[in-house]
């Protein structure tokens, strides 16, 4: 009766910790899930957030509300990088040219996050505080070209000669579940600001 019994409790110890481990299992799979289902929405929302206000600010410039104080809409993009851009544009269509900076900060300033690789895009409206918010922006990296197609290579000495614009923008989720940061990805192909092609 005692060898039977303690190979009893051998067997239901190790079924159960069979179980509890499938359990345990379970459990970890589901929440990686519904951490990743609900991150993946967040992505999305931010991406999508991202890609609606680059694209209509990119789209107006050269744009004046009264074309006289803009004539000449080659003079529109005042500087050009990979990273950062800097144009003239007419915001709120009032007849008034305002100046709009779009550059990516540094992986430093956001230290205290779990993502390494996330920045802050910064939007300037003529000389306001620069605004930005976390939305996990990992790339924005900027392309030009002339009007005949080609790339212009930088440093670009003549911001005069860019008559489209491809972006490239990434964002990653701000934090992961062991580590597995999902992305998403967001190219507009020659963007080209109707204005820009009045010359």
């Amino acid at each position: 009766m005692g060898f039977s019994t303690i190979l009893d409790i051998l067997g239901s110890i190790i079924i159960g910790g069979i179980l509890m481990s499938i359990a345990w299992r379970l459990s970890d799979s589901a929440t990686e899930k519904t951490y990743n289902s609900s991150g993946e929405l967040a992505l999305q929302q931010n991406l999508a957030t991202v890609a609606q206000i680059i694209e209509h600010d990119f789209r107006k410039i050269g744009y004046c509300a009264d074309w006289n104080k803009l004539p000449d809409p080659s003079k529109a993009i005042i500087a050009a990088d990979s990273s950062s851009i800097s144009f003239l544009t007419d915001i709120e269509s009032d007849g008034n040219i305002d100046t709009i900076k779009y550059y990516l900060g540094p992986t430093s300033e956001l230290a205290e996050t779990e993502n390494p690789r996330d920045r802050l895009l910064y939007r300037v409206v003529n000389n306001e505080q620069p605004r930005a918010s976390n939305l996990g922006i990992t790339q924005f990296f900027l392309v030009y070209y002339d009007a005949l197609g080609d790339t212009v290579y930088l440093p670009i000495d003549n911001p005069g000669e860019i008559s489209s614009i491809e972006i490239n923008v990434t964002v990653e989720n701000v934090a992961a579940y062991n580590e597995q940061y999902s992305s998403a990805y967001w190219q507009q192909i020659r963007l080209v600001a109707r204005n820009l092609r009045n010359r």
